[in-house]
């Protein structure tokens, strides 16, 4: 059935009836003719369909930046959407001259989406740096410009908009002022709070038959034909988003966001490095919009958060209208792209045990690309210490079997005993036997062996240096 929405984009407000499966890209072009945001890819790979989504909270607006070619247009009902043309002025903005000053751009093809998520950034940080504005562009390809200059451009941008300690409203306006953002910008909160209450929380399940779709990432890439002749039903994100702390156990729900789990400070804590493991696994505008339970309902055997969380012994909570359940995260893969789930029940929550002081926590990804692709292996390491022995540990690999795998029997070996070369050594003697990998298009069988190997020996010279002999391993 088609809904009616009612949004903002650029500087205009507009209504329209649309078909739910249609993306924001399609809504974009072909019904607002705006040709600026580009179709190339339609997987979220390329970036040049890259727009602002900005919701209204209270008396502000917060932006990300999202891969339009894989983004549901119902999902930006009631909100702010910012293409190309939503920045431009009378002549060049301030971004597109230093772009042009720098020969940052040639074709033009893909300069949209850079200039677009280069926007997001300054709207969004508070204090600039070079490395977290070219960050900031990961995920745009560039084909014909070469990245050196699109780099010295955003350099120079940096330079001159330090604008450190100011508030989100003083931001908004010196970006005005300094001819990166159109004046409307400013009205942009007040106009967001005159729309239509616009809801499409429609997650709890009736008959199984329609599909429930939250970021729309793996969707749109693996099933777009056919969610465009389902019935599809929508998780509201600003239900079942968030991070929190219920007693002794940590909660995240369903919705919540790559980029969401990324930023949190609650569980930096125990995974200082989280930022870091975040960034190899996809680019910042798919981070904005995939979430935790779509990975893990996904059940790639490689699903990067899905092995982070095996280590982390999660649980899922799965809801549908006649029961709650909850099951280890572990037990939820019966084989190659089988469930332990109805097709009633959804993954509202995943759960795991706050852990002691002495936790460490390591993850080690391979890939054709060293960012932003899939993984050959990956694999997630935590463990617990007591009196030098270890008193509990997971490890995790994905890319060596049908299912994301915890490695049962290797962390039964390593429980109870000392970090040594000698343990380490045995230890990777029991995954290789516990592993099934096959030969594929990311490598062989026996290479994805090695690979494991070579992981799992990262995981304790990087917890560990002191207690590995990394020579006895070459």
């Amino acid at each position: 059935m088609d809904r009616a929405i009612t949004l903002i984009v650029n500087n205009r407000q507009v209504s329209e009836i649309v078909p739910p499966a249609m993306t924001l890209l399609d809504f974009l072009r072909r019904r607002l003719h705006l040709m600026g945001t580009k179709e190339v890819c339609r997987e979220g790979d390329c970036g040049a369909c890259s727009v602002l989504i900005g919701e209204g909270e209270k008396d502000r607006v917060t932006y990300r930046s999202v891969t339009s070619c894989i983004f549901p247009v119902i999902k930006a009902a009631g909100k702010h959407v910012v293409t190309i043309e939503g920045l431009n002025r009378r002549g060049l903005n301030f971004l597109q001259r230093e772009f042009l000053a720098e020969g940052a751009t040639q074709c033009g093809f893909c300069t949209p989406g850079f200039l677009v998520s280069l926007s997001g950034y300054l709207l969004t940080h508070e204090d600039y740096s070079h490395q977290e504005a070219i960050n900031a562009l990961a995920g745009n390809i560039c084909r014909c410009t070469g990245y050196l200059s699109i780099e010295r451009a955003t350099r120079k941008i940096v330079d001159q908009l330090q604008a450190a300690n100011l508030s989100s409203r003083q931001k908004l306006e010196y970006l005005v002022d300094q001819q990166v953002l159109p004046p409307y910008f400013t009205n942009i909160a007040r106009r967001l709070s005159d729309l239509p209450n616009q809801t499409y929380d429609e997650s709890v399940p009736s008959d199984g038959k329609a599909y429930l779709m939250a970021g729309g990432s793996d969707l749109y890439v693996q099933k777009e034909e056919e969610i465009s002749k389902s019935p599809l039903l929508f998780l509201d994100s600003r239900v079942f988003s968030y991070i929190e702390r219920d007693g002794r156990e940590i909660v995240i729900g369903g919705g919540t966001t790559f980029e969401a789990i990324r930023h949190s400070t609650l569980l930096q804590k125990y995974i200082p490095r989280l930022p870091d493991y975040l960034n190899l696994v996809a680019s910042l505008p798919v981070r904005n919009s995939a979430t935790v339970a779509g990975n893990i309902v996904n059940a790639s055997p490689i699903a990067d958060l899905t092995i982070l969380f095996l280590a982390l012994e999660a649980r899922l909570i799965l809801k549908s209208a006649q029961r709650e359940r909850s099951l280890p995260l572990h037990k939820f893969y019966l084989g190659y792209k089988k469930l332990d789930k109805s097709s009633e029940e959804v993954l509202t929550e995943i759960r795991f045990t706050e852990p002691p002081d002495s936790f460490r926590f390591n993850f080690e990804k391979v890939s054709k690309r060293m960012h932003l692709d899939i993984a050959s292996v990956n694999s997630a390491f935590s463990v617990t210490l007591a009196e030098d022995k270890i008193a509990e540990v997971r490890i995790s690999a994905g890319g060596v079997a049908p299912v994301p795998l915890l490695l049962s029997e290797t962390n039964t070996y390593l429980k109870d005993r000392e970090i040594s070369t000698s343990t380490v050594e045995e230890a990777l003697k029991i995954a290789n036997q516990e592993i099934s990998p096959i030969t594929d298009i990311r490598g062989s069988a026996q290479y994805k062996r090695l690979l494991l190997r070579q992981l799992i020996l990262a995981h304790f010279v990087t917890l560990f240096p002191d207690k590995i002999d990394l020579a006895a391993f070459v």
